[in-house]
């Protein structure tokens, strides 16, 4: 059984200390500290590496993929000995983050208080962190259990609100842990005043509030379900320290709240790749041939294989692009896809299938370049120790997991890790997959082609458009928070943020979907404008898909937006470009489409660049698909 409190998933790292000793000499670099974070270390190893990293970079380096995190964590006990291990777990994303928290048990004085220190602090992320016995004080077997569910409920809803008021950013809230002894046993439902049975149903009822006030949860009552409540809390700490969360357990306690924190910065995986040979099924299935490899029925080992698909395909069911990377012959892989029986996967399940003899960092590389992704998007799969190590020293960005040796334990693994984190599943989401295989179709069609305008214009595209509302409202948000590549800014709204643009008179909000001959893109585009002057707007964000790039549907977009902009009276565009680590391929956007620089030595000096365009001077060209408002 793999040991949960040591993130088993990561590769051990024997030569720590010497590793960090020689960065500490050095003043090494950002990218070497998330190397060493991204080992398998315990609270002892990650409280130097914390150290290392706050004596090293007391503020954020320069090009870093996502905007710095700064995370107040408001807590009813002592929280202090877990900021830690949330700031490594955020570095081990590659997030710089800093952590604020108030004076022993005041969060509702810091949150009420207009000069508070959590004001100053002025968080863009919020995590309430309250203990079982701080929520159920006062809970009596013999009060009526409605009434003190209703009260704590209340409670919790007002500090979001006043967290979110006063920040506008996301909010965390940590579900409670089951530290309280039954009284009844086996049946303590039966006596629902009880403060045991009173933990189950107020985490239930968190999870409706949260779905209602879109909160994102902290589920480390999961975590203690799998893990085992011992693991997670110790009575006698809790009475010396009041630490509810062991120190044991900060690590991963870390790394679960950077898992939400990157979800929502669009920084979790999105692509796993499959090795084929005892990876998902027993066996070589080149030597041992189609009826020679082991799976399904009949033993445990080929159900193990059998669970691994099954959960390669449900992660595929939610919007997870799957690709295969195998060192075999490409027909005689694909036959077990096409005729094996007992084959969960099947080829229209995988996005991209690359099978040959050249090296495993080489043919991810081919993965990413045919899917559009990027190499810090995926998460690769494979049995064997040395290809593992060859793709982790050679392309450090790609994920991958440390499996072990018995298959029954991948999904596990991979699960426990949390690669794929997501706050929410979308219609597009359950769709992604099929729009993957047909992209990959629409490249192989295009790289025939010898006339572009020709091939472009016999793809039938259609943009169909229309300003946001609620029913798209889960999607919006989604694509704005985590589209890196093709974003003009990478600022981030919340959906707070949306519904002020949606009552916004004087600007606008456009979602954008791209139909062609090959099925439905999806929502591929997202833009936000708003009034600076009376006839002026920006655009304050513009983000695309980079599924739909080379189409030039840049061009067809800014049709739209001249069209819109012209109908709330505005002469002139502003367009705003705010460079990042991963969005220099938008650098020279505005320029491409005819937007003039502005005098950048009027502009602030944290890089941003402005263009202006004149709205009568421009002339709709290079559209190569029908335009409509659509539904």
């Amino acid at each position: 059984m793999q040991d949960g409190r040591d993130l088993y998933w990561l590769p051990t790292a024997p030569d720590f200390s010497v590793r960090l000793k020689q960065i500490d000499h050095d003043r090494g670099s950002w990218d070497e500290l998330v190397g060493l974070a991204n080992t398998r270390i315990d609270f002892v190893r990650t409280l130097r590496l914390d150290r290392s990293l706050r004596a090293l970079f007391a503020a954020p380096p320069q090009g870093l993929a996502t905007a710095p995190v700064r995370l107040a964590v408001l807590g009813s006990s002592t929280v202090g000995h877990l900021l830690p291990a949330i700031r490594i777990g955020a570095l081990r994303r590659g997030i710089w983050l800093t952590t604020y928290e108030p004076d022993y048990g005041q969060y509702l004085q810091e949150l009420s208080e207009p000069g508070s220190g959590l004001r100053r602090f002025s968080p863009n992320a919020v995590l309430f962190v309250m203990d079982a016995a701080h929520l159920l004080r006062g809970v009596h077997p013999t009060q009526d259990p409605a009434a003190a569910q209703d009260e704590t409920a209340a409670h919790l809803v007002h500090c979001w609100n006043l967290a979110r008021k006063e920040f506008r950013c996301p909010i965390l809230q940590q579900t409670v842990l089951p530290v309280f002894p039954a009284l009844l046993g086996g049946n303590e439902h039966r006596l629902p005043g009880s403060r045991h049975a009173m933990v189950n149903r107020l985490n239930s009822r968190l999870r409706g509030l949260a779905d209602d006030e879109g909160v994102d949860l902290l589920a480390i009552d999961d975590q203690a379900a799998t893990k085992g409540l011992a693991a997670w809390h110790d009575r006698a700490l809790w009475h010396r320290a009041k630490q509810e969360v062991t120190p044991a357990q900060a690590p991963i306690y870390g790394d679960l709240v950077a898992r939400l924190i990157a979800a929502r910065l669009g920084r979790s995986f999105k692509c796993l790749v499959l090795d084929l040979d005892n990876t998902i099924w027993g066996g070589t299935i080149g030597d041992d041939g189609l009826d020679g490899i082991v799976l399904g029925p009949g033993s445990a080992l080929g159900e193990s294989f059998s669970d691994v698909q099954t959960f390669a395909r449900d992660l595929a069911g939610r919007g997870i692009i799957l690709a295969v990377c195998s060192k075999n012959d490409p027909a005689i892989a694909r036959a077990a896809f096409q005729q094996h029986p007992e084959m969960v996967l099947r080829l229209s399940d995988i996005a991209c299938f690359v099978a040959n003899w050249n090296d495993k960092p080489a043919n991810l590389r081919d993965i990413a370049r045919q899917l559009n992704i990027g190499l810090d998007s995926m998460v690769f799969l494979d049995d064997n120790p040395f290809e593992r190590d060859l793709v982790r020293s050679t392309l450090p960005m790609v994920a991958v997991p440390e499996i072990g040796d018995d298959p029954a334990l991948y999904p596990a693994t991979l699960a426990a890790a949390g690669y794929f984190e997501s706050l929410g599943l979308t219609a597009e989401d359950r769709a992604r997959g099929d729009q993957y295989q047909a992209n990959a179709e629409r490249i192989s069609s295009a790289a025939g082609a010898t006339d572009l305008p020709g091939y472009l214009r016999g793809l039938e595209m259609r943009l169909l458009w229309r300003r946001f509302d609620p029913a798209g409202l889960p999607r919006i948000v989604q694509l704005i928070n985590k589209t890196n590549q093709f974003n003009l800014t990478t600022r981030r709204y919340t959906e707070a943020d949306v519904r002020a643009v949606m009552d916004d008179p004087h600007g606008f909000g456009l979602q954008f979907r791209l139909t062609d001959r090959f099925g439905d893109n999806g929502i591929i585009a997202i833009v936000i404008a708003h009034r600076i002057e009376r006839a002026e707007l920006m655009l304050d964000a513009w983000l695309m898909s980079c599924r739909v790039l080379g189409r030039h549907v840049e061009n067809a977009t800014l049709a739209v937006i001249a069209e819109q902009a012209a109908a709330v009276g505005a002469t002139r565009l502003l367009g705003c470009y705010m460079p990042t680590a991963r969005n220099r391929m938008v650098e020279r956007h505005y320029e491409k489409l005819g937007f003039s620089p502005v005098d950048h030595e009027s502009v602030d000096q944290v890089g941003r660049r402005l263009d202006v365009l004149e709205l009568r001077h421009y002339t709709p060209t290079d559209i190569f698909m029908t335009i409509a408002e659509g539904q």
